[in-house]
C-alpha cells in the first residue's frame, strides 16, 4: 500500500473546506474559564449567547474558549455544574475582547436557586454521544471494595463498561477486550493500570480533575485504539494558597500537597499514595512472613507556570510501583512511569496551540533464588517517546475546527532471562521489536442552526514495524517456513488507512433530542495474554508482517431528553460494533518467552450489539444513576468451535447498575450500590474419559455455560466531622458486598469421590463482606 501521497491529500481536504467554512467579518470574544477558589481550569464549561439561541462552546480541557460574532453587542452566560452560573456583557462592536472568568463553586443551600436561572442541557445542546463523564466528588462518594475511591470501578457502574470480574479494575467496552481501551493520565498512554493484581487502579482520586470515557464517537484527535478512550486528567494545583489535604484508611494512607508557585501565574500538586500490609507482616512470628513485602505506592506531579497573556507550560509526571517478594526467595515487581511536557500559546484569539512531549514506560521484574549460585531473573516491558501537535481554531460562532498530528516510537521488551551459574534454566533474550505510529486528524464542529449540528471529522493513521529484527513465515499450521533480518530503521512491514468520524444532532425542543454517530478505529497494538482476568505478566505486541491491525466499525444512534428543569437527564442509545483481525490462541498456546509467537495466535472477527439506558440525577440532596445495557458480543474464528460463532467472555446479556448519593444533612452523607449481571460466558468441561487410569476431561463448544448470575450490594456513609474555613475533617465508611453473597469468582471440576466417573464442579468466591474506614484531613 503506497502513503506517499496522504499528506497531499490532507491538504486538498483541508483547503477544499477552507471557502465553506470562511464567513463574513467577526469578532472573538476569549479567555479561560477558573475556580475562583484554586484557580484549576474547568474543562467542559458551556458558554451561551443569550441574545443568539442556539450558539455557544464549551471550554476545552485547558479551560480555554473563544466564541466569534458579528459586531455587537452581547450577554454571556457561563455554566458548570456544581458552580454558581454567571452573566458577562460583552462588546464586540469594533474590536476582539478577552474576559477571563473565575466560577463560584455553588453553596449546598442555594444550588437549586442559581442553577434553575440558566439550564444545564449539555446532554441535549451538544453532540456527545457515547461518553461517561465523573466528577472528583461522584468518585469519592461512591462505595468501593477496600473503601479506597477508583475512577475504573466507578466507570464500571456506566452502561455499556462492565467489569473484568470481582473487585477488578479491567474493563470492557461495549464488547470490546480490554486491550481495545486506551487509558490516557494527561496524555500519557498507561500500559497497566492496575495495582495489587488488578484490585487497585493506578488513578489516586485526590490527583485527579476530571474523567473522561469515549465509548464510542471518539474526536478524531484520539485513535490507536478499537473500543475507548479513557482519557483522565490530573490537578494543576492551587495558584491561590497553599493546602494539605490526606486521607488514613486500613489498606492505604495518601497525601496531597499543593500550592502557588507564583500567585495566579503558576503553581504545583504533588500527590502519593501507598498501602502497608507489609508493615503488618513485621508483626509476625515467623521470619518468613516478616521478611516478605506487599505494596504499592504512587507519585503524581504536576505544575504549570503562565509565561504570560498567550503562552503556558506544564509538567506533569506519574510514577507507581508494586512490590511483592518472599524473603530472599521470590521478588516480582512492576509499575509505570509517564512523564509529559506542554506547552499551550495562543496565536490569536482563534488559533490555540498546544504542543507536548510525552514519555510512557512499563515493565515488570521476576525474581526467583533458591540459593547463592542458583538463580532467575526476568524483565520485560514497553516504552514509548511521543510528541504531539494540536490546534483548535475558533473560526466562527458555527465552526469550530481542530487539526493536528501525532508520532509514536514504540519499543518493545518482549523479555529477557538472566540466570545464575549454578541454575537448571539458560540465559535468554527475546529480540526487542520496534515500531512508529503516526497519525494526522481534521475535525470540524459545525453549527448548522439552533437545532441541527454536526461533528465531521477525519484521520489518517499510519504504523511502520521496523528493524533492527527477525521477520518470520509461518504456513497454516504455524510452521516457519522463513525468516529475514532487518537493520536499525529498515522498515519491515507498513500499515494505515481513514478513520473518518460522524456525528449529527437534531433538537427536537428544548428538552430533547436525537443523534447518531459513526466512528472507524485501526488499533496496532495487541496484548497477549493467557489469564482471562488480565496479570501484569501480559505481553504487548505491535502489528507486525503477521499481525494485521485490529479494525473496528461502530454506529449508533441516541435519544436524550431532560426532565424536571433538567435536573433529571435520560438517555436511550442503540450501537453496532464489527470487528475484524481479532486475536485468539491455538489449543495449548505457549505465549511464556517465545521467539515465534505469532505461531500460536489465530485471527477472527467479531461483532458486538446492544441498548443503553441512562436515568441520571444531578441535582438536590439525592443524586446518582440507574443504568442498564441489554449486549451481545460474539467472536468468529476458523480455528476455533468449527468456526461457528460463539459468546466473547465479556459477553454479558443484562448489566444493571443502581448508584445513590443522599445528603441527609450538612455532617452526614449516604452512599449505596446495587449491581447485577449475566454470569460470564466460560468454556467447561463437557464430560470426560479414561486413558492409562487417568480421567481426562473433553471440551465441546467455546464459552457454551455461563457463571452464575452475579449480584452485590456496598454501602457507604461518609461523617464530617468539623469544617471551617481553613481546615477540614470527615471519617468515611463502607462495606463492599453487604449482604454477603458469595458470587462465583471461578470453578473448577475434579472427580466425585463417591462416584470418580462423575465430575464434580466447586464454586470459588473470593469476598463474603469487606468493611472499611478511612479519616480524611484537608487544611
Amino acid at each position: 500500500m503506497k502513503m506517499n501521497n496522504c499528506p497531499k491529500q490532507l491538504l486538498w481536504i483541508f483547503l477544499l473546506g477552507l471557502p465553506w467554512w470562511l464567513h463574513a467579518q467577526k469578532n472573538t470574544v476569549s479567555g479561560n474559564v477558573k475556580d475562583a477558589a484554586n484557580g484549576e481550569d474547568l474543562i467542559g464549561a458551556t458558554i451561551t449567547v443569550r441574545e443568539l439561541p442556539g450558539t455557544g462552546i464549551t471550554s476545552n480541557a485547558y479551560g480555554f474558549y473563544a466564541l466569534s460574532l458579528p459586531p455587537g453587542q452581547y450577554t454571556l452566560r457561563f455554566n458548570y455544574l456544581g458552580y454558581t452560573p454567571l452573566e458577562k456583557p460583552v462588546d464586540l462592536t469594533k474590536s476582539d475582547q478577552t474576559l477571563h472568568i473565575h466560577m463560584q463553586a455553588s453553596a449546598a443551600q442555594l444550588a437549586e436557586v442559581e442553577i434553575k436561572a440558566i439550564r444545564d442541557d449539555r446532554n441535549i445542546s451538544n453532540n456527545e454521544m457515547g461518553v461517561a463523564r465523573l466528577s472528583p466528588a461522584e468518585i469519592r462518594s461512591v462505595p468501593v471494595i477496600f473503601g479506597e475511591p477508583d475512577i475504573l470501578k466507578t466507570l464500571q457502574l456506566m452502561p455499556g463498561v462492565q467489569s473484568a470480574g470481582e473487585g477488578n479494575t479491567g474493563f470492557f467496552v461495549r464488547g470490546g477486550a480490554s486491550d481495545q481501551n486506551l487509558i490516557l493520565l494527561d496524555e500519557a498512554p498507561v500500559y497497566n493500570a492496575s495495582h495489587l493484581l488488578g484490585f487497585f487502579s493506578v488513578f489516586n482520586s485526590d490527583a485527579i480533575k476530571d474523567v473522561t470515557l469515549y465509548k464510542g464517537n471518539m474526536p478524531a484527535e484520539y485513535g490507536g485504539r478499537a473500543s475507548s478512550v479513557l482519557d483522565v486528567r490530573m490537578k494543576e494545583g492551587n495558584n491561590q494558597k497553599f493546602g494539605v489535604s490526606g486521607g488514613i484508611g486500613l489498606i492505604a494512607s495518601k497525601l496531597t500537597v499543593e500550592g502557588p508557585i507564583v500567585k495566579d501565574k503558576g503553581s504545583f500538586v504533588v500527590s502519593g499514595r501507598r498501602t502497608y500490609a507489609d508493615m503488618f507482616l513485621k508483626l509476625s512470628k515467623e521470619e518468613s512472613v516478616r521478611k516478605s513485602s506487599l505494596y504499592f505506592y504512587d507519585l503524581n506531579m504536576k505544575s504549570n507556570y503562565r509565561l504570560g497573556e498567550r503562552d503556558r507550560i506544564f509538567l506533569s509526571g506519574y510514577f507507581g510501583r508494586d512490590n511483592f517478594g518472599m524473603r530472599d526467595l521470590f521478588g516480582f515487581d512492576w509499575g509505570n512511569a509517564t512523564a509529559t511536557l506542554r506547552w499551550n500559546h495562543l496565536f490569536s484569539e482563534k488559533l490555540f496551540s498546544n504542543t507536548s512531549a510525552i514519555f510512557s514506560n512499563y515493565n515488570y521484574k521476576i525474581r526467583l533464588e533458591t540459593d547463592s549460585s542458583s538463580s532467575l531473573a526476568i524483565n520485560s516491558g514497553i516504552r514509548d517517546l511521543n510528541f504531539k501537535q494540536d490546534f483548535g481554531w475558533f473560526l466562527s460562532e458555527s465552526h469550530t475546527v481542530k487539526f493536528g498530528a501525532n508520532a509514536i516510537y514504540h519499543r518493545f521488551a518482549p523479555g529477557e532471562i538472566k540466570t545464575g551459574e549454578g541454575s537448571s534454566f539458560n540465559s535468554m533474550v527475546l529480540e526487542d521489536r520496534y515500531a512508529l505510529e503516526s497519525s494526522a486528524y481534521l475535525q470540524d464542529s459545525w453549527t448548522i442552526s439552533p437545532r441541527l449540528s454536526a461533528e465531521i471529522g477525519i484521520r489518517y493513521s499510519r504504523f511502520n514495524y521496523l528493524g533492527p529484527g527477525t521477520a518470520y513465515d509461518f504456513d497454516q499450521d504455524g510452521n516457519v517456513t522463513g525468516e529475514e533480518e532487518y537493520g536499525e530503521w529498515e522498515n519491515i512491514k507498513t500499515y494505515g488507512g481513514w478513520e473518518p468520524r460522524l456525528s449529527l444532532r437534531y433538537q427536537l425542543n428544548d428538552v430533547s433530542a436525537v443523534k447518531a454517530s459513526l466512528n472507524r478505529n485501526y488499533q496496532y497494538m495487541h496484548l497477549l495474554s493467557n489469564s482471562t482476568t488480565g496479570t501484569p505478566t501480559d505481553l504487548w505486541m505491535p502489528s507486525t508482517n503477521n499481525i494485521d491491525p485490529q479494525i473496528s466499525d461502530q454506529v449508533a444512534v441516541g435519544y436524550f431528553r431532560n426532565f424536571a428543569d433538567n435536573t433529571l437527564e435520560f438517555s436511550m442509545e442503540a450501537y453496532y460494533k464489527r470487528m475484524n483481525n481479532l486475536i485468539d490462541y491455538r489449543n495449548g498456546a505457549d505465549l511464556f518467552f517465545n521467539k515465534t509467537i505469532e505461531s500460536e495466535l489465530v485471527y477472527g472477527k467479531g461483532e458486538a450489539y446492544g441498548m443503553e439506558l441512562l436515568l441520571r440525577k444531578t441535582r438536590g440532596r439525592l443524586t446518582g444513576w440507574v443504568s442498564y445495557t441489554l449486549s451481545r458480543t460474539l467472536r468468529e474464528f476458523d480455528a476455533v468451535n468449527d468456526g461457528d460463532p460463539y459468546p466473547a467472555r465479556q459477553d454479558r446479556i443484562h448489566d444493571l447498575s443502581i448508584v445513590g448519593m443522599y445528603d441527609i444533612s450538612r455532617r452526614w452523607k449516604f452512599s449505596a450500590t446495587w449491581v447485577f449481571n449475566t454470569g460470564d460466558a466460560a468454556t467447561f468441561p463437557s464430560g470426560s474419559y479414561e486413558f492409562e487410569g487417568r480421567r481426562i476431561p473433553y471440551y465441546t463448544e467455546r464459552n457454551g455455560y455461563r457463571f452464575p448470575n452475579y449480584h452485590r450490594l456496598d454501602l457507604g456513609a461518609t461523617f464530617i466531622a468539623r469544617k471551617t474555613s481553613r481546615y477540614e475533617s470527615s471519617w468515611n465508611f463502607s462495606v463492599y458486598n453487604a449482604y454477603g453473597r458469595q458470587n462465583t469468582y471461578a470453578i473448577s471440576f475434579a472427580a466425585n469421590e463417591d462416584d470418580p466417573q462423575k465430575n464434580e464442579a466447586t464454586q470459588i468466591a473470593l469476598f463474603r463482606w469487606i468493611p472499611s474506614a478511612t479519616w480524611n484531613f484537608k487544611f
